[in-house]
C-alpha cells in the first residue's frame, strides 16, 4: 500500500505533485538502476527489487527478489525467487521479463538467460553459457554486470560479464548478445578495460539506430582505483560488434565523464554527465556519436554536442534519466546535506536548446549520500513522463518512492 509523504515534497513543487512511499520492507529495497528497461509501455507496471541496493543485488543473497509494482494501487508481487537472479529487462511489449542467473565465480561457472511472463506464467530457460566460447579461449567468470539491455524490437538482449582465459591471472570483460527467439549468443566485444560498460541499446525504432549500444570505456584495468584515474569516455557499438564510434565528451585534461549517461528517449542523441576538474562543476551534455578518432573526447572531429545546463544557477547534477519522448529529464542534485533534491526539467530541440522550466519536486533526505553508494537516489521517469521515482534511506532503511502528478 502506498503511503503519501507530503514531508518529502519540495516547497516549490508544482501544484498537484505528490510524493508516495512504495515499499516498507524490512530489508533494503530499491529501484533498478536508472537506464534499466523495466517498465511496461503504458507506464502502469514496472520492476523493482527487495534485499538489494541501487547498484544491484548480492548474487549470494537468498532474500533477493524482483517485484512487479502496479503504480495504480502500489501492489507488489514477487516474480523471481532464484538465487543469483540479476540483470532484468522487460520486453518492449510489456509482456515478458528477461533476467539472468549468475552462477559464476573467480574461475568460471554458469550463466542462464531466463524469461517469464510478467504475470508469472511460462517461466523457461532460453540459453546457458557454461564453458569456453568457441574460437576465443575465453570462458565467463567472476560476475555478470547487474543490468541487461533489450533492443526496441524485442529480438536481442545484451549483457556484460567477466571472462577468463586459461592461464591468465587477470580477467577481461565481454559484451554478449542473445537472440531471444533462438537462444543463440555471441561475444561481440571484449577487453580488460571494459569492466563497467553500462550497456544501453538505443531505444529508437529505426532499423539502423536500434542496433546501436552505448558503452562506457574506463581506460584502466579492473582493480580498485580512484574514479578520476579511470578516465572514462563513452562509445557506441553496433550489436554485431562492428562500427565502434566515439561520443565527444571528456578527455581534454579538464573535462571528464563522471560515469552516468543515457539515451535521450528514442532519439540517437545521448545525455552524458560531465565534470570540470578545475572548477569542480558538473554539467549535462547531449551529443551524437562520430567516427572513431582515437578516444579524443570533446576534441572528436566532426561531432555534435550541446550543453543542456546553460541556464544560470543550473544545479550540480549527479544521476538522471529522460522519458521515452526525450522531452523531459529528471535528476538528483546538490545540496546533498538533506540527501539531494529531485528536479524535473524540459528538453527542447536536440542539439540546439538548453534545458528549461526547472521544477524542484522533492527532497530525498537520503543519509550519507556522499559516502555510501548504496544510498544513491537514482531518479528516473516513467515512459510517459508523468511519474518520477527515487530511492531514499530517510526512514532508516533503503526504500523505493514515487512522485506522481507531473
Amino acid at each position: 500500500m502506498m503511503i503519501v509523504r507530503p514531508d518529502l515534497l519540495d516547497e516549490k513543487a508544482p501544484a498537484g505533485v505528490e510524493v508516495v512511499q512504495l515499499t516498507r520492507e524490512d530489508r533494503p529495497t530499491s529501484h533498478i538502476y536508472m537506464e534499466a528497461q523495466i517498465f511496461t509501455p503504458d507506464s502502469r507496471r514496472f520492476v523493482l527489487h527487495r534485499s538489494a541496493t541501487p547498484h544491484g543485488p548480492d548474487k549470494h543473497d537468498p532474500e533477493h527478489r524482483y517485484l512487479v509494482c502496479d503504480v495504480d494501487d502500489g501492489s507488489l508481487r514477487p516474480i523471481t525467487d532464484e538465487l543469483g537472479a540479476i540483470a532484468p529487462s522487460v520486453s518492449p511489449d510489456g509482456a515478458t521479463l528477461y533476467y539472468v542467473i549468475d552462477a559464476l565465480d573467480e574461475s568460471g561457472g554458469r550463466i542462464e538467460l531466463k524469461r517469464v511472463g510478467l504475470d508469472g506464467s511460462d517461466r523457461r530457460t532460453l540459453a546457458v553459457i557454461d564453458g569456453e566460447i568457441a574460437g576465443t579461449g575465453l570462458r565467463p567468470a567472476l560476475k555478470v554486470y547487474p543490468l541487461s539491455t533489450i533492443r526496441s524490437d524485442g529480438r536481442r538482449l545484451a549483457i556484460q560479464t567477466g571472462l577468463r582465459r586459461k592461464g591468465d591471472a587477470e580477467p577481461t570483460w565481454g559484451l554478449f548478445i542473445f537472440d531471444l527467439a533462438t537462444g543463440a549468443y555471441e561475444l561481440v566485444h571484449e577487453g580488460p578495460s571494459w569492466f563497467n560498460m553500462h550497456p544501453q541499446y538505443c531505444r529508437s525504432m529505426e532499423a539502423g539506430a536500434m542496433r546501436d549500444i552505448m558503452i562506457q570505456h574506463n581506460h584502466t584495468d579492473w582493480h580498485d582505483k580512484p574514479f578520476d584515474a579511470l578516465r572514462p569516455d563513452i562509445h557506441v557499438i553496433r550489436d554485431d560488434g562492428a562500427n565502434l564510434r566515439d561520443f565527444p565528451c571528456g578527455r581534454d585534461g579538464d573535462e571528464h565523464c563522471h560515469g552516468h549517461q543515457c539515451w535521450r528517449g528514442r532519439t540517437s542523441w545521448a545525455v552524458i554527465g560531465t565534470q570540470r576538474r578545475k572548477t569542480n562543476t558538473r554539467f549535462l551534455v547531449e551529443c551524437r556519436p562520430a567516427p572513431p578518432s582515437g578516444h579524443l573526447g570533446n576534441r572528436t572531429p566532426g561531432s555534435r554536442r550541446n550543453e543542456l545546463s546553460r541556464p544560470e544557477g543550473f544545479p550540480r547534477t549527479a544521476h538522471f534519466a529522460t522519458d521515452i519522448s526525450g522531452c523531459r529529464l529528471v535528476t538528483d542534485a546538490d545540496p546533498y546535506d538533506v540527501g539531494g533534491r529531485i528536479i524535473l526539467m524540459d528538453l527542447g530541440e536536440p542539439g540546439v536548446d538548453a534545458a528549461s522550466n526547472l521544477a524542484p519536486l522533492a527532497w530525498t533526505r537520503t543519509a550519507n549520500v556522499h559516502t555510501r553508494s548504496d544510498a544513491h537516489p537514482h531518479p528516473f521517469l516513467s515512459p510517459d513522463g508523468t511519474m518520477a521515482f527515487f530511492n531514499s534511506t530517510e526512514s532508516g532503511i533503503l526504500q523505493a518512492y514515487m512522485i506522481r502528478g507531473l
